[in-house]
């Protein structure tokens, strides 16, 4: 059945300096010490060798998704990712600083999606606006151009928050190419209006002419008076003819739109019409990978991963290729981001690194943690639970403890329901980010599970008939495959990254193998090991990759032990409700069930079980 699929859609929606000094990262719970420091803890992997710097260089970062913290955890690999966004406006500073003494240029460029993801963004207080505190820290960084992602559009007061405070704050270097917002103008008329500039065009310290866009993928879940036309639409467009008239010595297109299996041809080849040898650097995102393309031989795109974890390197030496039509020499490189990483390409020491600059956005954003009271403690969790890394169902896999464990626990208090036996059905993107051993935070909860789905039920099926749901559920025959293939792309364009990453996860393992992975586990740490299609190794740091297991795109509660007859309720999250009736009436013919058989079982919300459960069985 392709139902699965349908009901999914309902979802929506530089050299190492006194080593011993700094191959380390910082305790978990930094912000619980406004005072100090903390000294680093646990032992990290050093990149391996110092970045290629050209005449022309870009730092990248994208889908950011409010990491502002970094990965506070001390389970691998997230002590790979453990800087915080101060540490990366120190890294910058000294970055530029070093991009002055070699007389060369540097850029620092984002390309979107600021918005949902940690309880910095997400954690605000009762008429709040999403991420509205937090990327007050961004602003505070020298981004030269920034675009606009999907997340800045599902909710039209985080898309005007965004026009309204963020925006001006870049100065024309905000981008939405193809991205607009209804306002009301000066004559109290509703007016469309791009979310930021179209593109920009300015001069670097060496003198260089850069045209830049800001691009967002054929995205179609936006919320209403916001608008998004198709990359296709776009590069017909007068003023895109118009922005890139001129020839620049550059084009930095930048944009939220994965570098490959999507459109950046479209406006990359538009570009080409016009200036056939003119260099173009390309800076996408989305998709969550880390992944490079070159177009042609004067060019390279660049996609630099998610969540504060990865930060891209790019470097062109574009001198060379004046007067020319010979390809253009490039690197790229993706950089854990860490102080340890940040340390070794600044030729710094854990004394000497920080700047006055980054050590106040790094207490700015402990003291937004400590506003938002994100160190709330549910309990603390025995060991790791991970979506992926363990298979399902088992002890590791936080989809069982979610399904298993704690949606039937939350969901039985003060419930006069709870004496009768019930499956529990949810969707496994339910949950969006591993549990770590250690303290369960309020934080913890909104990064994990801050979908705030309700539960619904039907009473009285027979155990024979429910028990078939979550199989039916689960269903797709080889014959249903391009129907199937048709909803994920529907998916894709409402903003669903799952499949994608978790494809590129998967292949990674795949190409590990687990003789290899075994023969590497005693030198590496757990960590991404990319392989793309640009040449050279992309990765800064060596690890041992990730292990993935599949999961289904459904999970339900532990089996019950009751006859086949026995009534049992059937309960689910309500996004399914109209596919699970149609599914229930299809597995049986003695009662057809309607909307009308259907209530609401609890007053508890998705996002709240694992809390719940952890104040119940993790003290």
């Amino acid at each position: 059945m392709i139902v699965a699929a349908a009901i999914l859609l309902g979802l929506a929606l530089r050299s190492a300096a006194c080593a011993g000094d700094h191959l380390h990262a910082r305790d978990a719970h930094t912000y619980e010490h406004l005072d100090k420091r903390e000294y680093p803890q646990v032992p990290l992997t050093p990149p391996y060798r110092p970045l290629v710097w050209g005449d022309f260089n870009v730092i990248h970062t994208t889908d950011t998704h409010g990491w502002l913290l970094g990965h506070q955890k001390l389970s691998f690999p997230e002590p790979d990712y453990s800087g915080d966004l101060g540490d990366f406006a120190s890294f910058v500073t000294h970055m530029k600083q070093i991009a002055i003494e070699k007389d060369v240029d540097l850029l620092l460029v984002d390309s979107g999606d600021l918005h949902d993801g940690t309880g910095l963004s997400d954690g605000y207080p009762p008429g709040g606006v999403d991420a509205h505190e937090s990327n007050k820290f961004l602003e505070r960084l020298p981004y030269d151009v920034m675009s606009i992602g999907n997340h800045e559009l599902y909710i039209y007061a985080n898309t005007y928050d965004m026009y309204t405070n963020f925006v001006p704050h870049l100065a024309g270097r905000y981008l939405s190419s193809n991205v607009n917002i209804t306002v009301f103008n000066s004559d109290g008329e509703a007016e469309s209006v791009p979310v930021g500039n179209r593109y920009t065009k300015f001069t670097t310290r060496k003198g260089r002419r850069i045209t830049s866009l800001g691009v967002l993928y054929d995205f179609t879940g936006n919320d209403v008076n916001t608008t998004v036309q198709t990359v296709a639409d776009m590069v017909t467009e007068q003023w895109f003819a118009e922005a890139i008239a001129e020839e620049p010595d550059v084009f930095v297109l930048v944009g939220h739109m994965p570098v490959s299996y999507d459109n950046w041809p479209t406006v990359f080849n538009a570009v080409r019409a016009v200036h056939p040898q003119t260099p173009i650097l390309v800076f996408g995102g989305h998709s969550h990978i880390r992944d490079c393309q070159q177009y042609d031989g004067r060019s390279m795109a660049l996609e630099s991963g998610r969540y504060m974890e990865t930060i891209g390197w790019m470097s062109a030496d574009l001198d060379a290729a004046k007067g020319n039509a010979n390809n253009i020499s490039f690197t790229r490189r993706y950089l854990d981001q860490n102080r340890v990483t940040y340390e070794y390409h600044t030729e710094m020491s854990n004394q000497t690194f920080d700047t006055a600059y980054g050590r106040s956005i790094t207490y700015g954003l402990q003291e937004l943690a400590v506003s938002f009271d994100l160190s709330y403690m549910y309990g603390t969790a025995p060991q790791d639970y991970t979506i992926n890394q363990n298979p399902y169902p088992s002890n590791g896999s936080l989809l069982s403890l979610f399904i298993a464990d704690a949606v039937p626990y939350a969901l039985s208090i003060n419930n006069t329901r709870d004496s009768t036996p019930a499956i529990f059905i949810t969707n496994s993107g339910s949950q969006r980010f591993n549990v770590f051993k250690g303290p369960f935070t309020k934080n913890d909860q909104l990064t994990a599970s801050p979908f705030t789905d309700s539960f619904l039920y039907i009473p009285d099926v027979s155990f024979s008939i429910a028990n078939q749901v979550l199989p039916a559920l689960n269903g797709a025959g080889a014959d249903e495959k391009r129907k199937r293939d048709e909803i994920e792309r529907e998916l894709w364009s409402r903003g669903v990254v799952d499949t994608r990453y978790r494809a590129w996860l998967e292949e990674m393992d795949r190409r590990a193998g687990m003789g290899r992975r075994e023969a590497m586990a005693g030198n590496l740490t757990l960590g991404y090991v990319t392989t793309d299609s640009c040449p050279g190794a992309g990765d800064d740091t060596l690890h041992m990759a990730l292990p993935y297991y599949s999961i289904p795109d459904f999970i339900g509660s532990s089996p019950l032990n009751v006859t086949d007859n026995t009534p049992v309720d059937l309960v689910f999250v309500d996004f399914i409700e109209t596919q699970l009736l149609g599914i229930l009436n299809g597995l049986q013919n003695g009662k057809n069930y309607t909307a009308a058989d259907v209530s609401l079982y609890s007053p508890t919300l998705a996002n709240a079980a694992l809390g719940l459960y952890a104040q119940a069985e993790w003290n």
